[in-house]
C-alpha cells in the first residue's frame, strides 16, 4: 500500500489494508525516519515500556505503564525504535527495539559486530530488542522478553538457527490510525497483554487474533507518538 498523497515519502510501503498518509506523522517518523516513539495504547492510553531499564537486563519483558515518572523518562524507557529487519514476501519486517539500556560501541570496535556504522562513522547503538517466545501463545508464561540478540535465553533464540526469526515484526497500520503488532513466528498472535487485560503494570504477552486480519482489534492497538505531542491530553490526542 501506498501514500495517497504526492510527497516525499510516496514510495512508502506499509503491510496493512489501509495507505499511510503524509500526515500520519508519528507512523512515517517511525517506520521511515526511525525517530524514536512512544507506543501508547488505544485503550485507557498508558505506554509500553520494558520492565526493566537497565542494559544488563535481557530477561525481562514489557508491560504497559500509565504515569509518565521522572526515572523512566530520564533512561528513555517510554521510547522505542521501529527499525526495518527485512522482508517476509512482500511485507516489510521490523524489530521493535527499546531505547532504554541501549549500548553504544566505542569507535575502535570491529565493524560487523555493531550491526553497521551510522552517518557519523561511529558503530551503531546495540539496542535490546523485543523477543517473542518459542511457544508463545500456548501458555500466559510465554511472553516477551527485551534483549539483545546474543543474550535472550535459549526459548527466545529462532528455531532455524537465526536469532532474530523471533525478534521480527510485520507492523500493521490499521483503519483507526494505530498499529499493531504481528510476529513472524507466531501469525495468528498480536500484540496483546496477559489475561486480556488492558490496566497500569499489565503484561504484555501474544494473544491469539480471533479477527483473523492483521488489523487486530482496538484493544491491542497502539499509537505512535512523537515528541511535539507528548504533554498533549490523551483525549486531545485521539479525537
Amino acid at each position: 500500500m501506498y501514500t495517497q498523497e504526492r510527497t516525499a515519502m510516496s514510495n512508502l510501503v506499509v503491510g496493512g489494508p489501509v495507505a499511510v498518509n503524509s500526515y500520519d506523522n508519528a507512523i512515517v517518523a517511525a517506520l521511515v525516519e526511525n525517530r524514536p516513539v512512544m507506543l501508547v495504547h488505544a485503550f485507557n492510553g498508558g505506554y509500553l515500556r520494558p520492565a526493566e531499564l537497565k542494559e544488563e537486563s535481557h530477561d525481562k519483558g514489557v508491560k504497559l505503564a500509565t504515569a509518565l515518572d521522572p526515572a523512566t523518562k530520564d533512561a528513555q524507557g517510554h521510547l522505542w525504535h521501529i527499525t526495518p529487519g527485512g522482508f517476509f514476501g512482500q511485507r516489510p519486517l521490523y524489530y521493535i527495539e527499546s531505547a532504554a539500556g541501549q549500548v553504544t560501541p566505542k569507535a575502535g570496535d570491529a565493524a560487523g559486530t555493531d550491526g553497521g556504522r551510522g552517518d557519523d562513522g561511529l558503530p551503531k547503538p546495540q539496542r535490546r530488542r523485543v523477543t517473542v517466545h518459542q511457544d508463545a501463545p500456548k501458555s500466559t508464561a510465554d511472553m516477551v522478553q527485551v534483549g539483545l540478540p546474543a543474550k535472550v535465553g535459549d526459548k527466545w533464540r529462532g528455531k532455524n538457527g537465526a536469532i532474530e526469526d523471533t525478534q521480527l515484526w510485520v507492523v500493521t497500520v490499521t483503519p483507526w490510525g494505530g498499529i499493531t503488532f504481528v510476529p513472524i513466528t507466531h501469525p495468528d498472535a498480536i500484540l496483546g497483554f496477559k489475561d486480556h487485560a488492558v490496566a497500569a503494570d499489565s503484561e504484555v504477552r501474544l494473544t491469539y487474533n480471533w479477527g483473523g486480519d492483521f488489523t487486530g482489534t482496538v484493544i491491542n492497538t497502539f499509537y505512535p507518538r512523537l515528541p511535539n505531542e507528548w504533554n498533549v491530553p490523551y483525549h486531545h490526542v485521539f479525537t
